[in-house]
C-alpha cells in the first residue's frame, strides 16, 4: 500500500458524517473509519495508521492491514481519497 490523500474539500464531522460540497454527496463512517481519515489528512503513513488502530482496538495487525487496504480502496472508489 502506498500513501494517500483525502479529498481536499471533504468535510467530516465529529460524528463521522462526511460531505463533499462539490457534488453534494454525503457519507457516514464509524469511529475507526473517522480516525483513519483524520490520520490520512494529517499525512500519517499506513504503518502509523496500522500501529495506532491495532494498539487502540487490540486488532491483529495482519487482519487490519487488509481491512485498511479495503477501506482505502472504498474511499478511492467514492472519490474521497487518491493515491499519491
Amino acid at each position: 500500500m502506498g500513501n494517500y490523500k483525502v479529498a481536499e474539500n471533504l468535510a467530516i464531522s465529529e460524528t463521522g458524517f462526511m460531505f463533499l460540497p462539490g457534488t453534494g454527496e454525503t457519507f457516514t463512517s464509524n469511529e475507526i473509519g473517522k480516525t483513519i481519515i483524520r490520520m490520512i489528512q494529517n499525512g500519517e503513513s499506513n504503518e502509523k495508521i496500522i500501529e495506532a488502530i491495532t494498539n487502540e482496538y487490540n486488532v491483529d495487525p495482519n487482519t487490519f492491514e487488509k481491512d485498511l487496504s479495503d477501506f482505502i480502496h472504498q474511499l478511492i472508489q467514492f472519490n474521497l481519497a487518491e493515491e499519491l
